[in-house]
């Protein structure tokens, strides 16, 4: 009988391109699909209370919680990397020891990111509200400071909803994302509705779903049934670690600050065109995720592949994985473009009612969808760059998008022509300049890493 590290081999290394590629993207895809229900159900069951305000409150609040996925990401996508480069070349030791550093370090981080937020409370929620009313601002300060308590969980989900899935247990990586998720949606009517906590009512019921979602990755590692650990016996940093992790973490990490940055920057120049708008915007950003997050689910997913074959030094099965991963993913990218383009009005409907709220919404989700047929290229190239361990382009791809490209085009947008619609505009122009650069830096780091790749070489 074939051990469990058997059957990890034999999918990475043997598994016909196609087969390999779903049994990874697949789970994948589940998880990023339950994270879209998830936001959608949060927004869903506040557009109930028939209170425009509070969904502009919870977009509003968004980023905050943004920048705390991203230092799951850091240490979630960097470690990814790293361990299934690891596990290609056969070192299992020093997997486990990059486990044990991610775990401890990013909690310590969360820990820590959970203290500044209820410590200062006031002038976070200051800096993301912008120009809007005092209502909103108080259903903001009210969604954070409970939202801030699962902090340190949010970042223990992120981070192994990725690491999992780089010793081959991708169901195992969907399981915990499932389990957090629909916790969330089933209590979001309960707490919202039924007890009437209204914005509260949500940000209990996210605390509660990224504490489920971490108890049980723990759990998993605790089991003795994963070939990583989170022992603290086993944390180390030096070996390259450290700085193995960050090399690729930190750029995977910028994408999601800068993308938080860039959402509290549109949100205030939209603020000027008042909460509607705002309401709006926050809607057509939960319309756009549908496509989004699947796409992102394909990216991710076929990482621990690449990377596995990139450690093993197999170019052949590296191009022929990547080839038919780019394929699926323009496939879906077109799907989904046409599907949320037709669906946007009965979508935004289902979030807000208000009549000039509903207009901005219908009006930024189809603008937002205009980038929609090359996403899928984008998130199969940002993951080929990380899953190579190619730090400098994938730094420069990752500050590119949402910062590098994204702001200047936001603010030249804004200065000429001043409208809420041309705002909006800035998103889809950036990812074609982003998909543009993602191709080139792939095909760049792709002849330079494969070629200067000796064995034994953690990159």
């Amino acid at each position: 009988m074939k051990s469990k590290d058997d059957k990890t081999v034999e999918v990475f290394e043997n598994a016909p391109v196609p087969k390999a590629v779903f049994i990874n993207i697949i789970p994948s895809v589940v998880s990023m699909l339950m994270v879209l229900v998830y936001n959608l159900a949060d927004t869903y069951f506040i557009g109930q209370t028939k209170n425009p305000y509070m969904v502009a409150a919870v977009s509003l609040a968004t980023p905050a919680f943004l920048f705390f996925m991203a230092v799951g990401m850091l240490f979630g996508i960097g470690g990814t990397s790293l361990i299934s480069r690891m596990l290609g070349q056969g070192r299992k030791k020093e997997a486990r020891n990059a486990c044990s550093f991610c775990f401890w370090t990013g909690t310590a981080i969360g820990v820590l990111g959970m203290a500044v937020i209820l410590i200062a409370i006031n002038p976070v929620c200051s800096l993301v509200a912008g120009d809007v009313t005092q209502e909103t601002v108080a259903y903001v300060k009210q969604y954070l400071m409970i939202v801030a308590l699962g902090v340190p969980f949010l970042v223990i989900g992120n981070m192994f909803s990725s690491i999992i899935r780089a010793e081959g247990k991708a169901n195992k990586a969907m399981m915990g994302m499932i389990l957090g998720n629909v916790a969330n949606i089933i209590l979001d009517p309960i707490m919202i509705l039924l007890f009437g906590w209204n914005v509260a009512g949500a940000a209990v019921a996210t605390v509660i779903g990224n504490v489920l979602s971490a108890v049980f990755y723990i759990a998993h590692f605790l089991s003795g049934k994963s070939i990583l650990s989170i022992s603290p016996k086993e944390f180390k940093a030096g070996g390259k670690i450290a700085s193995g992790v960050m090399a690729i973490g930190i750029p995977a990490s910028m994408n999601s600050i800068l993308m938080s940055t860039s959402n509290v920057l549109v949100n205030r120049l939209m603020s000027v065109h008042g909460d509607m708008a705002v309401a709006g915007l926050g809607v057509a950003m939960k319309v756009n995720m549908v496509a989004v997050m699947l796409l992102i689910g394909v990216g991710t997913g076929i990482q621990p592949l690449l990377g596995y074959n990139f450690g093993a030094g197999n170019r052949k099965r590296f191009l022929g994985l990547l080839r038919f991963s780019l394929f699926f993913a323009v496939a879906l990218s077109l799907v989904m473009s046409v599907l949320c383009y037709l669906g946007a009005g009965p979508m935004v409907n289902a979030f807000i009612e208000e009549e000039s709220a509903y207009g901005f919404g219908m009006q930024f989700a189809r603008t937002l969808i205009i980038s929609g047929p090359v996403l899928g290229i984008l998130f199969v190239m940002i993951n080929t760059i990380q899953a190579m361990g190619a730090a400098v382009p994938s730094l420069i791809l990752s500050i590119s998008r949402q910062g590098l490209l994204y702001i200047p085009v936001l603010f030249l947008f804004n200065g000429i022509f001043h409208s809420a619609g041309t705002l909006v505009i800035a998103q889809p122009v950036t990812d074609y300049l982003a998909v543009a650069l993602s191709i080139i830096l792939s095909i760049v780091s792709f002849r330079k890493y494969f070629t200067e790749k000796k064995a034994g070489d953690v990159l």
